[in-house]
């Protein structure tokens, strides 16, 4: 069912995912079930310990399909502009360089932050002395093959 509304644009990829989870789930729990009650030489035993790790092997390649699927159809959807007037491609290109600012001024913090914490981490590791007023400064020489710059300390 899910699948079918998938195919028909009226169901959610997640919700193909849920569902093979959950059939996979429901198979370990009848194994596990089958376990309690059956003989451990039983054939039958044996039997659906098999299919339920082909059911397994199923849902994993349903899941992994999905996924690549859902990929798929996202890059294209949003390469698509051969459809788009002008004006709403120009709309689309304003809301684009929003999002663009907004990233870069969200990683300008994070650059800022990893700056902070690898002047704690020179602190700490005696690279830095701390000023009075807060500031971090260069700390004595170090003696020679006590302390190392560590290499994520190093600007990308």
């Amino acid at each position: 069912e899910s699948a079918d509304r998938v195919v028909l644009h009226t169901g959610k990829y997640e919700e193909l995912i849920v569902c093979s989870h959950e059939i996979a789930a429901s198979t370990a729990q009848l194994v596990a079930a089958s376990k309690v009650k059956a003989e451990k030489s039983s054939k039958n035993l044996g039997r659906l310990q098999e299919c339920s790790r082909n059911v397994n092997e199923m849902a994993a390649n349903v899941v992994a399909s999905t996924k690549s699927g859902q990929e798929q159809i996202e890059e294209k959807d949003t390469m698509d502009f051969s459809g788009m007037s002008l004006i709403k491609l120009k709309k689309e290109e304003m809301e684009t360089q929003v999002k663009v600012l907004e990233l870069e001024k969200r990683l300008e913090g994070e650059r800022v932050r990893l700056g902070e914490l690898r002047k704690q981490h020179y602190a700490l590791a005696g690279t830095y002395d701390a000023a009075e007023d807060g500031e971090a400064k260069p700390a004595p020489a170090p003696r020679r093959g006590i302390l190392k710059k560590p290499p994520l300390a190093q600007k990308p």
